[in-house]
């Protein structure tokens, strides 16, 4: 038993018992873990009164996800956690580009199969008609055949159908099969950028640093096989300056898609006004094909 003499004893304290962890990667994580919090803790000289208050956030935020919002998750994004995750495991462990992302706070399993090249629109939602095409190739640049994708991604009003009670459920989500092409196209109508919730820990985060809430327009995608690491990515569909400033530090390069407006009649749809084509190409690295947890249900 250790008897705790003074500040300084106690990090080497518990540090010792972090050393008898059986599992090494939880032993190694949890030795790091302690080393930066205390390093942390004595770097910024946290007072008592600022501790009880970094409890009650963490309470507050346990209390504010539930199974249409995921608290922890928006925190995790809003401070760049969520991209540096991302960026350190893929594109040869940030060596290269990679259309890996973020998932986001708002997928869901089960997403209703959709005929390649049909529409995600399962109410009426105003806006112009956008065309996505999408290609999923392996590292050597061929197509992927059988991938299972999910698509899905805000309205034009900057909501997704769990917020918003007018929309259907499972409004602009579905999930496609590709064909030998390794290409998913979809019809939907083309999203804009919305601000994170801001009634929220998160919220008032952002207004305490000066930030603003945007995101820049996406579009969600899962897929995967077996055979290649599961792909999650944000296309992003936007020009606006919220693509260099995004409140979940979101954006590379290899993220941007290629949006074009057309003002032609559309070759399906006839005369509708201006309408979008989206494409991009996504490329799956070999791994294990496993599902991330749903934030939401």
């Amino acid at each position: 038993m250790t008897i705790i003499a003074n500040e300084a004893a106690v990090t080497p304290a518990v540090l010792k018992v972090m050393e008898e962890t059986t599992d090494p990667r939880l032993r190694e994580i949890m030795i790091s873990l302690v080393t930066h919090l205390h390093g942390f803790i004595r770097e910024v000289g946290l007072t008592e009164e600022e501790f009880q208050q970094a409890t009650k956030i963490l309470n507050t935020m346990g209390q504010q996800t539930d199974e249409r919002h995921n608290e922890f998750v928006l925190m995790a994004g809003s401070l760049g956690v969520s991209t540096l995750v991302c960026l350190l495991n893929n594109g040869d462990h940030g060596a290269t580009e990679t259309t890996q992302s973020l998932l986001g706070p708002f997928w869901r399993m089960n997403q209703p199969l959709t005929e390649n090249g049909g529409s995600i629109l399962r109410s009426p939602t105003p806006g112009p008609r956008l065309d996505g095409h999408f290609t999923f190739v392996d590292q050597q640049g061929q197509p992927i055949e059988g991938l299972e994708v999910d698509i899905w991604h805000a309205s034009p009003v900057g909501l997704y159908e769990n917020q918003d009670e007018s929309q259907a459920e499972y409004n602009l989500r579905g999930k496609f099969l590709t064909g030998p092409d390794g290409v998913v196209r979809f019809s939907s109508v083309k999203p804009i950028g919305y601000p994170i919730p801001t009634d929220t820990t998160v919220g008032k985060l952002l207004d305490a640093q000066n930030r603003h809430p945007y995101r820049p327009a996406h579009i969600h995608v899962l897929a995967h096989k077996p055979g290649f690491k599961t792909l999650i990515n944000q296309t992003y569909v936007d020009e606006t300056e919220t693509l260099t400033s995004d409140v979940q530090f979101g954006v590379t390069a290899a993220l941007i898609g290629k949006l074009d407006k057309h003002s032609e009649p559309h070759p399906a749809a006839g005369d509708i006004g201006e309408w979008y084509s989206l494409e991009h190409r996504l490329t799956l690295e070999p791994g294990a094909s496993r599902l991330p947890i749903p934030p939401i249900k």
